[in-house]
């Protein structure tokens, strides 16, 4: 007697179950210009002029930042009652404010049960932001970029104009008014390791005016393609927001099959001149850096590691470098019945071990190290 065994049809995605629900949330949703939206001005007019997204980018690493995001706020509401993710809006823009801490005296016109623990210096308005390790130094060492600026000025600026937005859940909020914020806040979050980094800024009005003017253009233009691009392109070695965009293809339409999208900012020799011009520019900077960083690299060569002003120094490398014993590797051959070149061939004999699941005798080449390398990152901030 015979049996069958039947494929068992692989395991639904887990994914496929937090993408439905990513496209369920009212956020993805919204055709309203959020100001989590005002990245790019191109970008922007699309949602505005409600064009139908043309790509579906992989999003699971925004989605993982979300619900780390979300755990951490309402880890927030709950111990210390924080206002979180708060709506705000107006007849043109409107965003969820991830944290708004109260001071003292605009808390105490709340009812008891929903002021904060301890109440703020002054009115902040905090950004939360998950990053990855890939990108943490750079965090640390610049901040905010101008569209995260952006974003939290705008938030900042609609509490302060309008307050909180009228709508169920937060009427108590409402009843406040507009609410004075002196201060903006960034609360990046390490979401490979958990580091945490804040900082803080003086609300600027004139700041928040800019932000407000980069909306009016947005919202002013006839269609998308009178606004600009806002950053380098889908497609280059550099990942740019553009390579995570439902609009991409919309953005830079008709390119030739197998060429960059980059060539349809070339439209003549006059264009081609100017940018070969630039390349060449470019070039002689980039040669011109390397020679001085080759310089600063070889005069801190014998520098022990340590905290230097804003840097921190660390060595890698620098260990004794291993090749393979010939010698043991033709006995090991021997013993396993493997076939040993009359004139061996060490790369062969090491894929040919590898195949067989032998371990390749390795040992140390004498005298040999592998490179040492610097590692340069931002120094922690004193306490």
């Amino acid at each position: 007697m015979t049996s069958t065994t039947l494929a068992r049809p692989a395991p639904a995605s887990i994914w496929t179950a937090a993408e439905a629900v990513d496209a369920r949330r009212p956020r993805s949703q919204q055709m309203k210009l959020g100001a989590s939206d005002t990245t790019c001005q191109r970008r922007a007019g699309f949602i505005v002029h409600q064009v139908p997204r043309t790509d579906t980018p992989d999003t699971r690493a925004a989605m993982l930042g979300t619900y780390i995001h979300a755990g951490l706020l309402e880890a927030a509401r709950t111990e210390f009652g924080w206002l979180v993710e708060r709506l705000v809006s107006d007849d043109r823009l409107r965003g969820h404010i991830d944290v708004v801490q109260l001071d003292a005296a605009t808390a105490a016109r709340l009812p008891k049960r929903h002021r904060p623990v301890e109440p703020a210096e002054v009115v902040t308005v905090e950004d939360v932001k998950t990053k990855s390790a890939m990108v943490w130094d750079r965090v640390l060492r610049y901040g905010p970029t101008p569209a995260e600026m952006r974003q939290v000025l705008l938030y900042a600026d609609l509490l302060r104009r309008v307050g909180f937005a009228d709508v169920p859940g937060q009427r108590y909020l409402h009843r406040l008014g507009p609410v004075q914020v002196q201060r903006i806040r960034f609360r990046f979050v390490c979401r490979d390791n958990g580091e945490e980094d804040i900082q803080e800024f003086d609300f600027d009005p004139w700041l928040a005016e800019q932000a407000r003017w980069w909306v009016d253009r947005v919202l002013e233009a006839d269609s998308p393609e009178e606004l600009s691009r806002d950053h380098d392109g889908p497609g280059l070695p550099t990942k740019t927001l553009c390579d995570y965009c439902p609009w991409a293809t919309a953005c830079w339409p008709g390119r030739a099959p197998g060429r960059p999208v980059q060539t349809m900012l070339v439209h003549n020799d006059k264009d081609r001149a100017e940018v070969l011009a630039g390349y060449v520019r470019d070039r002689e900077r980039i040669a011109a850096a390397k020679q001085r960083q080759v310089k600063r690299r070889a005069m801190i060569d014998d520098s022990p590691e340590g905290v230097y002003g804003v840097n921190r120094l660390a060595w890698t490398g620098g260990n004794p470098k291993e090749e393979v014993d010939v010698e043991t590797l033709v006995d090991t051959f021997e013993n396993y019945d493997l076939t040993v070149p009359m004139k061996p061939d060490i790369d062969r004999m090491v894929r040919v071990a590898r195949r067989a699941g032998v371990a390749v005798p390795m040992r140390r080449a004498a005298g040999r190290k592998t490179p040492r390398s610097i590692s340069i990152t931002r120094a922690p901030k004193s306490a």
